[in-house]
C-alpha cells in the first residue's frame, strides 16, 4: 500500500518514514512537511493512505482531510495529534477522516492504524475511542425516521463491522461501483458525509 506523510514535526516525521519504509507491505510515496500544492501531491503520488497531522502549515489539517476526500473519496485519512481536543476529533471524523491516533502511539499500533484505515476500517486510540462514545452518550435523544431499502441496511452493517468496500462487494454479490451507488444513497438519507459518521449514526439509530 501508497503512503504519504504530511508532518511538519521533523524528528517525528523522520520516524514515520522508517516505520513505513522498514515495512514489507508498505511502500513510502511522499513525505512533506506543509499541505501547500495539496491535491496536486495526492494526484501526482495516488496514495492509498494520508497520514496527516492536524497542527500543520498551510491548510490545517482538518481542512486538508475535507479538501482531499471530496475529491479522492477512495484516499483514506489518518490523523495524527498530540492532543485529544474532543472538538478537533470530531471535526476530523465530520471531515472525514478514517482514524485519529495519538503522536505517543507506539509503532506497532501506528502500523496497525494504517492497515486497517487501508482496508476501510477505522482506528483510534483507546483514549480517543472512549472519548467518540462519551460524546455519543451525553448526546439528547432525538427521534428521526430514517427509512432504508433491505438492501441499504445489509451494505450499513457491513459497513459497521468495519469491512471494506470491497470486502462489502464480496458479501453482498455486488460490483464495486454498486456498492459504492448504495453507500452514497445511505448517506444522503442519515444526512452524513464520512464513513464514520455513517457508523456512528447507524449504532446511535439502532439501524443496524
Amino acid at each position: 500500500m501508497k503512503i504519504v506523510i504530511f508532518e511538519d514535526n521533523k524528528k517525528f516525521r523522520e520516524s514515520l518514514e522508517f516505520l513505513i519504509v522498514t515495512s514489507t507491505d508498505m511502500e513510502l510515496v511522499g513525505s512533506f512537511e506543509d499541505t501547500n500544492r495539496l491535491l496536486s501531491r495526492i494526484e501526482a503520488l495516488q496514495p492509498d493512505v494520508v497520514l496527516m497531522d492536524i497542527n500543520i502549515p498551510g491548510k490545517n489539517g482538518i481542512e486538508a482531510v475535507k479538501e482531499i476526500k471530496d475529491k479522492f473519496p477512495d484516499v483514506q485519512v489518518c490523523m495524527q495529534t498530540v492532543f485529544e481536543d474532543q472538538d478537533k476529533i470530531f471535526a476530523s471524523l465530520c471531515a472525514g477522516a478514517s482514524g485519529y491516533i495519538l503522536k505517543n502511539t507506539s509503532s506497532e499500533k501506528i502500523l496497525q492504524a494504517i492497515r486497517d484505515v487501508a482496508e476501510g476500517g477505522s482506528f483510534f486510540t483507546p483514549s480517543v475511542a472512549k472519548k467518540v462514545l462519551q460524546s455519543f452518550q451525553q448526546q439528547p435523544e432525538k427521534a428521526e425516521y430514517i427509512q432504508l431499502t433491505d438492501k441499504e441496511k445489509e451494505v450499513l452493517k457491513y459497513l459497521v463491522e468495519g469491512l471494506s468496500y470491497k470486502m462489502i462487494a464480496e458479501k453482498v454479490f455486488l460490483s464495486f461501483h454498486t456498492v459504492h451507488t448504495h453507500l452514497r444513497h445511505i448517506y444522503e438519507k442519515l444526512h452524513v458525509n464520512s464513513k464514520s459518521e455513517a457508523v456512528a449514526k447507524a449504532i446511535k439509530n439502532k439501524l443496524v
